[in-house]
């Protein structure tokens, strides 16, 4: 079946630019990983004796930094990722330092995590062109709990409950203002369906005090994967240009399918979550395609390994005369993954970044593991990491030969 991008000139096929950044050491060092990782039951044993040998104690973790977090992470605190932010400027590429400590749950951790979040709005202050967004997620700085109560039980709220809800406000509003101050985008990452109907309320509120004047500072994220998403997406333009402020919109397709699948089963509702990803497909490429007619007010940045996706909006950009370097579309991917994407739409002229997760090694081991599990091959299917860097290898081979 033909599609809408078959005839396009830009490809993701060609690894010469996809790993030009990688000498050959580095190169195969890349294939190990993505070798290792290819192996489902590898994975899932690794895993399990990864996660018993850091509860024992046991000395793995220069094991587990030369390997995994090496390739996934840029660092364990801002100041020892500016190797990997300068690494990916020679590319064109951006960073997007992602501090990614998971789990905190009490008022004293979540003012350490928003003094740390200052620390990456100023690091971007100071590098623009290097770091181009920041990012947080809600629940990084206020109880999950008190979210989920404020967004389906609000009238059970107690004065504890309602004073916790403000330091909360109180925090992303230090945020986003110093943000708009310093002129930097900031990113509020999307989270379950339970908790992100405040998240976005939190978030609008934020635009309409700083989109304003001709700057997008605040971006919300839409999870496609969300029939409600798209009309959500369009509404919220639609307020924004009647009331004069703009949107930010990071859009991805979803990252809690199976818990949203489950806990709508277990207390019997509707699901929230697209019943097959050919929907999710379709409805992520129609916000691609209302972001490009819409960006007088609406100021994107993909957040997808989905090649096609990827393909569609440059296409569309071309098509409605939008250079490719407008600051009002991006595309970022994770560190470590679809260099294929990132290098070559950095080459065309693009707007690229990477996410840049940093974190104690302990901390960011439950964000590793999914990098892992992403990666790992089910039913002796290799994953498209692991094809690219092999076939980036052979070709090398062939060349020297």
């Amino acid at each position: 079946m033909k599609t809408a991008t078959q005839n396009y000139h830009l490809s993701f096929e060609d690894t010469s630019v996809a790993f030009a950044h990688q000498s050959n050491s580095k190169l195969r060092k890349t294939y190990l990983i993505f070798a290792m990782m290819n192996q489902y039951w590898l994975v899932k044993i690794g895993t399990f004796f990864i996660k018993l040998t850091l509860k024992l104690g046991l000395p793995v973790k220069y094991l587990i930094k030369k390997t995994l977090f090496n390739q996934f992470c840029g660092g364990e605190s801002i100041e020892t990722c500016q190797k990997t932010i300068e690494y990916l400027a020679k590319g064109k590429i951006g960073t997007i330092l992602d501090y990614s400590v998971e789990g905190e749950d009490n008022e004293k951790d979540f003012d350490k995590t928003t003094e740390e979040l200052v620390k990456t709005i100023k690091k971007a202050a100071q590098q623009t062109t290097d770091i181009p967004f920041s990012v947080f997620k809600v629940s990084g700085i206020g109880s999950v709990d008190l979210l989920e109560k404020v967004q389906e039980y609000e009238e059970d709220l107690t004065a504890e409950d309602k004073n916790a809800f403000e330091r909360l406000n109180n925090r992303v509003d230090r945020l986003c203002k110093l943000a708009a101050e310093l002129n930097v985008k900031i990113f509020m990452d999307a989270e379950e369906t339970w908790i992100q109907d405040v998240i976005d309320n939190i978030c609008y509120e934020m635009m309409k005090k700083y989109n304003v004047g001709g700057q997008t500072i605040v971006y919300n994220t839409y999870q496609l994967y969300r029939w409600e998403s798209l009309d959500n997406l369009i509404k919220a333009c639609e307020k924004g240009r009647n009331q004069g402020y703009t949107i930010g919109g990071k859009l991805v397709r979803g990252a809690y399918i199976e818990k949203e699948r489950r806990r709508a089963a277990e207390k019997e509702y509707k699901s929230p979550i697209h019943i097959t990803k050919e929907e999710t497909d379709v409805d992520f490429d129609k916000a691609v395609h209302f972001a490009v007619k819409n960006v007088d007010v609406l100021s994107i940045c993909l957040g997808t390994h989905n090649e096609e996706s990827c393909l569609l909006c440059a296409k569309l950009m071309e098509d409605n005369g939008i250079a490719k370097n407008d600051t009002r579309i991006w595309f970022a991917q994770l560190l470590g993954m679809s260099d294929n994407i990132s290098y070559n739409l950095a080459n065309s002229g693009f707007n690229v970044a990477k996410y840049v997760p940093y974190g104690p090694v302990e901390a960011v081991m439950p964000y590793l593991f999914r990098r892992a599990e992403e990666n790992s091959s089910i039913a002796g299917q290799s994953s498209r990491e692991f094809l690219l860097v092999k076939k980036e290898r052979e070709r090398r081979t062939n060349k020297t030969v």
